[in-house]
C-alpha cells in the first residue's frame, strides 16, 4: 500500500512506500509530536508510531507545533519543513534559541543538500527525505531516543531491568561532561548543546588525540541509522565549536584532520 499527498496530481510520487511490519519496540511512555499540514501523512505516521507503543500528538501548522514543542513532556518532534505559518525551520530555530533540547527529526520534501544542512545547523538531530517508508521514520525515532537514553531501564514490553551504573564525569580541558545528567558545564555553568552535539563531543572526548572519520563519528553518535552523509557531521561539529568557543589555550576543542575527519584536542603536558 502506498499513500500520496491528497492534493497531489495522480502522477506525483507517493509520499510513503509500502513497508514490512516493524519489529522495533518503543520505550513505553515516550511522547512524540507529528507536525505536518497533510492529515493523511500525520495519520499514517501516527499509526506506525502508535503501533510501536509511542504516545502521539499532532500539529497541522507551525504555530501549533511551536506551542506543543514548548510544553514539558515531549520526547521528540517529527517536524515537516514546509509547515504553513511558521516553517519547520522557524519552529526549530525558536525552540533551540529558547534552550530546548527536545529531539527533532525533520521531514523534507526535497532531497536537497541545502535543506538538510539548514536543518542540521539549526539543531535538528536527524532528517528523513520524502518519499519515505513509515518504518524508516519509526527506526530513526527509535535511534534518536536510544541516543538520549530514553530506552534505558526497559526491555521489550516495558519490563524493568537493573539500572545502569553511573558513569564518571569526563573532564575535558575546562569542560565537565556528565552523560548521566546529559550536561556539559564550564565552571559550573551549563552549555546549551543539543543532544546530538553532546553525543559527538562525548564520543570524541573519550579518546583525545584519536582521529575519527565522519562515518565512525556518525556511527557512534547516530547508531545504525547514520547514512554516512558527510555534511551531517560537519554541520553538527560547526555548531558544537560555535557553542564551546576556544579552549583555555586558544585552540578549538574539536580539531579538523584534513582528508580524514576530526579529533578531540589532546591537552599539552606541562613542561
Amino acid at each position: 500500500m502506498s499513500v500520496a499527498r491528497t492534493h497531489s496530481s495522480p502522477t506525483t510520487t507517493p509520499w510513503f512506500r509500502a513497508s514490512p511490519d516493524s519489529t522495533i519496540v518503543a520505550d513505553m511512555g515516550c511522547r512524540i509530536l507529528v507536525a505536518d499540514d497533510e492529515p493523511h501523512i500525520r495519520g499514517v505516521v501516527r499509526a506506525y508510531l502508535e503501533r510501536e507503543g509511542y504516545e502521539v500528538v499532532e500539529a497541522e501548522n507551525g504555530e501549533a507545533a511551536l506551542e506543543h514543542g514548548r510544553q514539558a513532556g515531549l520526547d521528540l518532534l517529527v517536524l515537516d519543513v514546509m509547515l504553513p505559518g511558521l516553517s519547520g525551520f522557524d519552529v526549530l530555530r525558536t525552540l533551540r534559541s529558547e534552550g530546548s533540547s527536545v529531539g527533532v527529526l525533520m521531514l523534507t520534501a526535497r532531497d536537497d543538500v541545502i535543506d538538510r544542512v539548514a536543518g542540521l545547523e539549526l539543531g535538528a538531530d536527524d532528517y528523513v527525505t520524502k518519499p519515505f517508508e513509515p518504518r524508516e521514520v519509526v527506526a530513526r525515532v527509535g535511534a534518536i531516543l536510544r541516543r538520549f537514553g530514553r530506552t534505558a531501564g526497559t526491555q521489550a514490553g516495558g519490563s524493568a531491568t537493573e539500572p545502569a551504573p553511573l558513569r564518571p564525569v569526563t573532564v575535558f580541558f575546562d569542560l565537565a561532561i556528565d552523560m548521566d545528567s546529559r550536561e556539559v558545564t564550564r565552571a559550573g555553568n551549563g552549555l546549551p548543546l543539543t543532544r546530538t552535539e553532546l553525543d559527538i563531543l562525548a564520543a570524541l572526548a573519550e579518546m583525545p588525540g584519536r582521529v575519527w572519520t565522519r562515518e565512525q563519528i556518525g556511527q557512534r553518535a547516530f547508531g545504525e541509522s547514520f547514512d554516512t552523509y558527510d555534511r551531517t557531521i560537519d554541520s553538527h561539529v560547526k555548531n558544537l565549536r560555535a557553542k564551546l568557543g576556544p579552549r583555555p589555550d586558544g585552540g578549538p576543542y574539536v580539531e579538523t584532520v584534513r582528508g580524514i575527519g576530526y579529533r578531540a584536542a589532546r591537552p599539552v603536558d606541562p613542561v
